[in-house]
Order: structure tokens, then C-alpha cells, then sequence
């Protein structure tokens, strides 16, 4: 007679053995699993003292409740007091698209790196690689354990290996890095080679150097906000993007940010229900004449769906807005000068801040609108010596070889190279333009007759008087606003239309809906070699 499977079971149960090497593992991976899970009063004291939050609560904040599943938890666990080696890895869903984390724990050797930190790190880059799946980066490292830096430093799966994972990534998934604390020497190029760096202002830092080490190679003598805050990253060098209260802000505004990227260069971004603008735009918003400043905020605000402008480096080089918006539901990204700030004059910085934002939205499929405002770029000794053509010479080579639909919107003027650095006829957009403010030329009209008629005006004045001056430069003024009349220009089709601003929204909506068919072919080769 066979006997049941219940019978069997309990007769195992009763001839059971256990292995007390197999109980001695058990202990020891719990122990090691409790070690990793949880930190001491002194640490939480501390994270408290900082307004900080532990590891895994920041990652609970980001990923949807039960999704995350980690990497490598046992990481360096024979060794004491380096729980998951300090650095927390692994996958989750945020809003219900998958995504990777790599979040250092500053509860571990202040989110020092050991070999097995790097390895950690190593690994989750060839995932998010190998899947093509978004990374968070949340960072809070002192840096490399000096103890460890022939295991974890040279080699081929070193700590460099994570910069080279991190450029393959670049323009395929999205990289946002999340700012918490330190990101000292070499581990500052992490968020350098992130899409984005939000910065949690009074704990986020980022340097190559400490003010420590500054003071005893180079003798300056320095305090750590000065050296790289948050602040003076998001508003002087432009290496953050976005400054946050708290790490609770700091994680809100990743999730957001991803709301408008697809999760790979393969997808389109994610399309949410249309909604109508705030206020929508007026033909009041735009000053007629040119010499009035205004906040271009209300255009865009006119434009995008109620409340989903998104805006990028907004402390960092004013005189240009960029950012993303939603348009019908669909993401948008938007460089326009803002002439409250500096004129709008284009400077160096605001070259750069343009060229990296068109990158990034060529390499997400986002289209572009172009809103030109811009008297050209800055002239002077300053300028000149800080590379203003070089950097200038980006933002025309990006805006050239973009291939997302992009449309260039002369709000007022657009004035030499000016024209051209905002996607002006030139570049190829699917369309140019203009409100019946706008004006097109290579300088403004008192420039260019101060610089055509200089020894005429002042011939004028001398022989006939201030008053003669006056009407010869009156009439020459009138003759170069003629030439370049916007009638004209419409005319000789170097504009594709001439708009209201009440009716620019439905203009672009209508206009955005066809150029999604155009190529995304530019040129064929290996690669540009773009100014620096």
C-alpha cells in the first residue's frame, strides 16, 4: 500500500536532522540582513541633526510601494560596520515605469566607496545598460576609502568604469541624480554626467577638492558653501540644476522630472490628459516696443497646459529660459530669451545652459519651440577672453544638429546670431514664426545706422546743426526699417507665418501633431567634433 504524501512528510519530519553549520549561515545572514536594515540611535541622531532621511526611506519615497527589489545586500557583510558595503542598488517602478537606484547610505564610513561599493555600482550601470532602463542617482559619498584604492580605484572594473557605464547611458535613459550630501573628488563627476542634479540646499556639496586640501596646495582659504553649496553650484558654475529644501522636495522633484522623459531613447515620453493654460496668452503680454523688458515666463505660462511648465536651471543664467511643458498632454521643451533679465542678451553661460537642454531633448524625442526675444550675443574684452564664440558656436552647432521637430517663434526681436543661436530659417525648422511684434535683421536700427552713417551723421551735424543730425538720422532709420519689414519678410518666405498671440497655441498644437512624421537623419559620419 503506498502511503499518502502527508504520511511521508511527517515521517521526514520525524527523522529531521538539523545541520548546525547550516544554522550557524542562517544566524549569520540574518544578523547581516538586520545590519543593513536598520542604523543606530547615534546615526539616526545625526541624519535628524542634517534634516536628512536613511537610505531606504529615500527610496521608499521614490519607488511605488513593494516594487523595489535590491542587489547585492550582503555586500562586504563579513566585514564589520560596512553593512551593503554602503551603497544600497536595485529596481523598483516609480509610477508604475521600472527604474534602477543607486543610493549611497552616509550612515556606512559617511557613504564611503570600498571595492565592493564600486562593484555594486559597476553592476547596476550594466543592468540599466543591458535593459536600457532609467537610473536615480542618490547621492551622499565622502568619496573613496583610501584603505581600499588598489582593489576599488585602477582597475578595469574600478571606480572609472562607473564614468565610462555613465557615458554609454547618456542620451540612451534618462540619469537623474538626487544631491543628499557630499560628492567629493572623483565621485563629483557622478552627477556630472547625470541628466540633471538636484541639490538639497545647507547638506549638498560638490568639489574636487575640499576646502581643507584647496588651502594647503593653493593657500585659499575657504568655507565649504563657497567651495561647491548647492547654491553656488545652481546659480555660478551651472553644474546643479535645481536647488531643493530637503531630501523629501529633492525625491518629489526627480519623480516629476521623469514624469516628462520616456524611460529610453527608444520610447516617447509618457502623454497625460490636455489641459488648457492658466491664463491663457493675450496680445497684451508682449510689450510692442522692443526696449520694454518683460517676463517671458507669461508667454510660456500662455502657452503649456495649466501648470506644467518645468523649468531648468532657472538660478543660472536668467537672461534664457529653458525647460519642459506639456501641450495637449505632450512634452514640449522650451529656450526663450526672457529680456527682464540682462536684455536677453545671450552670454557664455547661457550658450552652455541652451546647448546641453536642446541635447537633451534631441536625445528624448522631445520637440522644441524656440521663443527669440534677443538683441544677439554679448560683446566686450570680457567675453571675448571668456570664449563667447566657442560657446556661442555650440548652441548654433546643437540647435543645427537637432532632429526633433523644432519651431522657431520671433516674439520681438532677433537680431544677428541671435537669430540664428534660436533656430531661426537657417537651421531648418519645420517652421519660423513671428508675432507682429517681431522684428528680423542683423542689428538693431540705431546700431546699424550709428554704424553704417557714423562719418555722414556726424558731417551732418557739424555743417548743418543737431537738428539737421536728427532728421538725417531719422530718415535713415526709416529707410532700414523698411528693408527689413516684417510684410516683407513674410513675403520673400523667410517666415512660414505671422501669428496673434491668442492664436500661437493653436498654431503650435496643430503644427507639433504633423512634424512628429520628420526624420531624424542629420548628417552621415561618426560623430561631430562641436566647439567646447
Amino acid at each position: 500500500m503506498t502511503l499518502s504524501g502527508g504520511t511521508r512528510g511527517a515521517e521526514r519530519s520525524e527523522g529531521y536532522e538539523p545541520d548546525p553549520r547550516v544554522a550557524d549561515v542562517r544566524a549569520r545572514l540574518h544578523e547581516a540582513y538586520e545590519a543593513s536594515g536598520k542604523i543606530s540611535d547615534k546615526a539616526r541622531a545625526k541624519l535628524d541633526s542634517q534634516n536628512k532621511i536613511y537610505v531606504r526611506d529615500r527610496i521608499g519615497l521614490l519607488f511605488d510601494q513593494g516594487s523595489f527589489v535590491e542587489d547585492g545586500r550582503y555586500a562586504n557583510a563579513t566585514a564589520a560596520g560596512l553593512p551593503a558595503d554602503g551603497v544600497v542598488t536595485g529596481r523598483g517602478t516609480v509610477d508604475g515605469r521600472p527604474a534602477i537606484v543607486v543610493a549611497n547610505d552616509p550612515t556606512v564610513k559617511a557613504g564611503s566607496w570600498g571595492a565592493r561599493t564600486v562593484e555594486k555600482i559597476v553592476r547596476a550601470t550594466e543592468s540599466a545598460l543591458r535593459e536600457e532602463l532609467p537610473v536615480f542617482w542618490f547621492v551622499d559619498s565622502a568619496g573613496a576609502r583610501i584603505t581600499d584604492q588598489v582593489e576599488m580605484f585602477p582597475g578595469r572594473r574600478g571606480a572609472g568604469h562607473i564614468f565610462h557605464n555613465q557615458v554609454a547611458l547618456s542620451g540612451k535613459v534618462p540619469q537623474i541624480c538626487c544631491l543628499f550630501g557630499p560628492s567629493a573628488a572623483g565621485g563629483a563627476y557622478i552627477p556630472s554626467f547625470t541628466d540633471i542634479v538636484i541639490m538639497v540646499e545647507g547638506n549638498a556639496s560638490m568639489y574636487l577638492g575640499s576646502p581643507r586640501m584647496a588651502e594647503m596646495v593653493v593657500g585659499e582659504r575657504v568655507s565649504l558653501e563657497e567651495m561647491g553649496g548647492a547654491r553656488m553650484h545652481c546659480t555660478v558654475s551651472g553644474c546643479g540644476d535645481l536647488l531643493a529644501q530637503d531630501d523629501v522636495e529633492a525625491i518629489e522633484l526627480a519623480k516629476l522630472y521623469f514624469s516628462y522623459v520616456p524611460g529610453s531613447w527608444r520610447e516617447t515620453p509618457p502623454v497625460y490628459d490636455p489641459e488648457e493654460p492658466a491664463t491663457p496668452l493675450t496680445r497684451e503680454v508682449v510689450p510692442e516696443r522692443e526696449s520694454v523688458p518683460f517676463d517671458v515666463h507669461e508667454v510660456i505660462d500662455g502657452l503649456v497646459d495649466d501648470g506644467s511648465f518645468f523649468e531648468i536651471k532657472p538660478l543660472f543664467a536668467a537672461e534664457l529660459v529653458v525647460g519642459f511643458g506639456r501641450m495637449g498632454g505632450e512634452t514640449v521643451g522650451f529656450v526663450a530669451n526672457n529680456s527682464a533679465v540682462k536684455g536677453g542678451v545671450l552670454f557664455s553661460d547661457s550658450a552652455d545652459k541652451a546647448s546641453r537642454f536642446i541635447w537633451l531633448c534631441d536625445a528624448f524625442s522631445i520637440p522644441l519651440v524656440y521663443l527669440a526675444d534677443v538683441p544677439g550675443f554679448m560683446i566686450g574684452t570680457e567675453v571675448e577672453r571668456g570664449g563667447i564664440i566657442r560657446h556661442g558656436a555650440k548652441m548654433v552647432s546643437a540647435v543645427a544638429s537637432a532632429t526633433v521637430p523644432q519651431f522657431c517663434v520671433v516674439v520681438r526681436k532677433a537680431y544677428g546670431a541671435g537669430l540664428y543661436a534660436m533656430g531661426g530659417p537657417g537651421f531648418a525648422p519645420d517652421a519660423t514664426l513671428a508675432l507682429p511684434t517681431a522684428r528680423i535683421a542683423v542689428m538693431g536700427p540705431e546700431a546699424a545706422v550709428n554704424a553704417v552713417y557714423a562719418n555722414q551723421i556726424a558731417e551732418v551735424e557739424r555743417s548743418q546743426g543737431a537738428e539737421a543730425r536728427d532728421a538725417f538720422v531719422a530718415e535713415k532709420r526709416r529707410e532700414y526699417e523698411e528693408d527689413v519689414d516684417l510684410e516683407r519678410l513674410a513675403a520673400d518666405l523667410v517666415l512660414d507665418g505671422i501669428v496673434e498671440a491668442d492664436e500661437l497655441r493653436a498654431e503650435l498644437l496643430h503644427r507639433l501633431r504633423y512634424a512628429s512624421r520628420r526624420d531624424r537623419a542629420f548628417s552621415e559620419r561618426r560623430r561631430s567634433i562641436p566647439p567646447v
